[in-house]
């Protein structure tokens, strides 16, 4: 680490244990929850999905708006070297685990409450593999961007920053209104 980093060796390391040591009780719990299968299951599992979405959705509209900004920033700058660390985070921190969550939670979901049966389903099933791909994309992004490698204009993030706008259209119109029963 060099002088003035935000963090240590050390505090990176003590991070990271407890991260997985996280990760592993909430693992055994899944696991325990799954294997007695309580009432209560269905509906806290749902829960955890919103709150899982919901997270994913905040960044996949807010790394676009980063990027327009960073695009427009200078390369090599201080501005841009922030944004670098911002989405970063914003990537690995937030957006990965809530997409994660998001997918394992409702595939359970999908497969316990409605037996993967059911059109809408399938569309918004189809439209959750486009915000996936989308999310790939920023991702793929962003590290162009750390690279200094960035190939599009701050318009063409304001356009980009459209597309899971309307893919959550769609995966809210098949969950409340399931127009093809």
């Amino acid at each position: 680490m060099t002088e003035g980093s935000a963090t240590s060796l050390s505090e990176g390391r003590k991070a990271r244990s407890k991260a997985y040591a996280s990760i592993a009780a909430v693992v055994l719990m899944a696991v325990a929850a799954w294997w007695f299968d309580p009432d209560w299951l269905y509906g806290w599992l749902k829960v955890l999905h919103v709150v899982a979405v919901i997270s994913w959705m905040v960044g996949l509209f807010y790394l676009p708006r980063l990027f327009v900004y960073h695009a427009d920033a200078v390369a090599g700058g201080e501005p841009a070297a922030t944004f670098v660390v911002m989405e970063q985070r914003l990537v690995k921190v937030i957006m990965n685990p809530a997409m994660m969550v998001s997918w394992v939670v409702g595939l359970w979901l999908a497969w316990s409450g409605f037996g993967f049966l059911g059109i809408w389903l399938w569309i918004k099933i189809a439209a959750v593999v486009g915000l996936t791909v989308f999310h790939i994309f920023l991702s793929r992004s962003a590290r162009r961007f750390a690279a200094g490698e960035n190939s599009m204009t701050a318009r063409q993030w304001r356009m980009a920053n459209e597309i899971p706008t309307v893919l959550m259209i769609v995966v809210v119109i098949m969950v409340i209104i399931k127009p093809f029963g």
